[in-house]
């Protein structure tokens, strides 16, 4: 698939979502002015916050899609972790919000109304919500997309959220016991805020460019699988992610005889490999030469200048790829 119809998809995911958000807005606000309920307002408010951070997240991939410019060499993919970070900060609004009405109600003792509707609607809402945060966490998936990610798990959370309210509203229904609506409220603020934070977390961690995990080990075992006995060794392993984009740099150490012609040749061979698991990056490569002191840890049989047999095995790990060049230490 090319970045063209990734970008397609992308925006095509997140207009659906900014549709539904939409239309589960006016199915809950309806439910509240129905009810009364604070549960249900909590899960309106959580519909508010669904249509702001999935305009900016429609906002961040039609910006992110951008190609890189003048003034910004490096992309605008940042953009989306920023995205994800406010969209988690307006959770925890919508939460704090929710924690006022609900402890107010308790104060009060509002008592809510027709709650077989309100019931209905909300559950309604719930399953709808349910199907499409799966849609958007697996376009995100498919399309590299960490705000795609991170709205299907808002929307996962909003229908989780309805669950819990459906919940409430029926054992409201069944004992008369009204106080149970804002204490259910109140607990579901709680896990939104849970949530608020785990994505801002994220979001921060993508913005200072935080090691991934499973990145980095990915690297690895595609440079150990890899490797040429000619690639004496490979040290300051970093890398970043802006988007869907990877950008990988490190330092090669080839015997010092290599032609310029021959060094670019495994230049490419390593891009190659790199963007054959990873399509959208750019590898940067600073090419080192050897001397007689690394003969000890070259395999290359072939040398014609070695000055010293092959005798310390360096295993390719985590410690030495993002480490220092061999003998340095």
């Amino acid at each position: 698939m090319n970045k063209r119809d990734k970008n397609s998809q992308k925006r095509f995911a997140a207009t659906v979502s900014l549709m539904v958000g939409l239309g589960m807005f006016a199915a809950k606000m309806s439910a509240y002015l129905i009810t009364g309920s604070s549960a249900i307002f909590s899960d309106a408010a959580e519909s508010v916050v669904h249509i702001i951070a999935t305009s900016m997240a429609l906002y961040s991939i039609i910006l992110s899609s951008k190609p890189a410019d003048r003034s910004h060499l490096y992309g605008h993919g940042n953009i989306e972790y920023f995205s994800a970070g406010m969209e988690g900060l307006l959770i925890i609004i919508a939460a704090l919000a929710i924690i006022y009405t609900s402890v107010k109600d308790i104060i009060i003792g509002a008592i809510p109304q027709q709650l077989n509707t309100g019931t209905i609607i909300v559950g309604i809402a719930g399953v709808i919500n349910f199907i499409l945060g799966y849609y958007l966490i697996r376009e995100g998936k498919k399309n590299n997309s960490i705000v795609l990610i991170a709205d299907g798990k808002h929307v996962l959370t909003d229908s989780f959220t309805s669950i819990g309210v459906v919940v409430g509203l029926v054992l409201v229904l069944f004992t008369d016991i009204y106080i149970l609506d804002p204490i259910f409220a109140l607990l579901v603020a709680f896990n939104i805020i849970f949530s608020g934070i785990k994505l801002m977390r994220e979001s921060i961690g993508g913005l200072m460019n935080e090691t991934d995990e499973n990145v980095l080990n990915r690297l690895i075992e595609l440079m150990s699988k890899n490797k040429e006995d000619y690639w004496i060794d490979i040290h300051n392993l970093r890398f970043w992610t802006s988007a869907e984009k990877l950008f990988v740099d490190f330092h090669l150490i080839l015997p010092h005889y290599f032609t310029i012609k021959r060094t670019h040749e495994e230049d490419d061979k390593i891009t190659a490999i790199i963007e054959k698991v990873n399509p959208d990056s750019e590898v940067r490569i600073h090419l080192d030469y050897c001397n007689s002191s690394l003969c000890k840890y070259c395999k290359y049989a072939d040398c014609r200048v070695r000055m010293e047999e092959f005798s310390k095995n360096t295993i390719w790990d985590e410690n030495k790829l993002i480490g220092t060049a061999i003998g340095s230490h």
